[in-house]
């Protein structure tokens, strides 16, 4: 296991970040922290950096307790953080062979390891470019880098892909994939449900200082009672007929605006097969159809729940 959290609490006076957290992250998983706003999520990575002091609770990483001067665990972890963290007044390649210092004090070897990282991230062409003339991908690929660029065997990425293009966003989850393929555990947190879907292969969701739910992307799913969603476009239907529709099992909501119908169920099986049946039955034509299974922000939003959060 490469970490292990058991009933952490951390407080800032009155408010609870951290109530009785627990975690466990297996080796060679991209284990995906998902939450809202204030859930806790920043705070119990900074916990398990020992940047923060908590109250009550135990972290081992690699089977170790972790502490404030445990060099020898933190040698072997990358970050990567939501804000860009580098020195303006380096090159991307000065950047990377600073950071990359910090762990490998062999010239011969560092040098290779910064070559390794620059052509990982495809920032070849731009060795020799300081931070203030990339763009806001490269430079997301430059700070990823730089957490790497050691070689680390747990890697913690917080938001690494805020606020970048679809083009660099594909280039770095593919990276991260890559990355665990070479043998790294990644500790992923993002709000976009679809990247954590895409390349987490567990997922935890924390809400109120507390985890709340984890499994798979399937057993996520499989834990709440909303089934597939069902569009149809279907020209004149009148009330009663929407009624009917309604009134199908498993049928939860029926919305009808401009000639589109959509249709959301419960889990259950045949739900498309019954509305189908419906139509049919009633001799009511349709044009396009198509089906929707539960998403992760489905889940996400039935186990947190819809409220907005500061």
């Amino acid at each position: 296991m490469v970490v292990k959290v058991n009933n952490l609490v951390k407080r800032y006076g009155d408010l609870i970040a951290l109530d009785h957290f627990n975690l466990q992250v297996n080796e060679g998983e991209i284990f995906g922290l998902l939450g809202p706003n204030g859930s806790g999520k920043t705070t119990a990575i900074n916990c398990i950096l020992a940047l923060l002091k908590y109250d009550k609770g135990t972290i081992e990483v690699f089977g170790q307790a972790m502490a404030p001067d445990a060099y020898n665990i933190k040698r072997e972890i990358g970050i990567i953080m939501q804000n860009v963290a580098v020195f303006n007044e380096l090159t991307v390649q000065e950047n990377i062979n600073y950071f990359c210092g910090l762990y490998i004090s062999d010239k011969k070897k560092r040098a290779s390891l910064v070559e390794e990282a620059i052509e990982f991230v495809g920032l070849n062409d731009f060795r020799k470019f300081y931070p203030r003339k990339l763009s806001g991908g490269l430079l997301r690929r430059l700070n990823i880098a730089c957490g790497i660029a050691h070689q680390p065997k747990l890697i913690i990425m917080d938001e690494p892909t805020v606020a970048v293009d679809p083009q660099s966003r594909n280039s770095i989850l593919e990276g991260i994939q890559k990355l665990n393929r070479q043998g790294a555990t990644v500790i992923y947190t993002s709000h976009y449900m679809e990247e954590v879907e895409q390349i987490c292969t567990r997922i935890a969701i924390m809400d109120r200082g507390k985890i709340i739910a984890t499994g798979t992307n399937d057993e996520l799913k499989s834990m709440i009672k909303a089934g597939e969603k069902i569009t149809a476009e279907i020209f004149g239907l009148d009330s009663l007929q929407i009624q009917n529709i309604k009134n199908l099992p498993h049928i939860s909501s029926v919305e009808y605006d401009e000639n589109m119908l959509v249709v959301k169920s419960e889990r259950g099986k045949n739900n498309l097969a019954i509305v189908l049946d419906y139509f049919r039955v009633h001799n009511i034509p349709y044009g396009k159809i198509y089906c929707e299974l539960p998403t992760l922000n489905d889940v996400f939003l039935e186990i947190t729940g819809k409220q907005l959060r500061d």
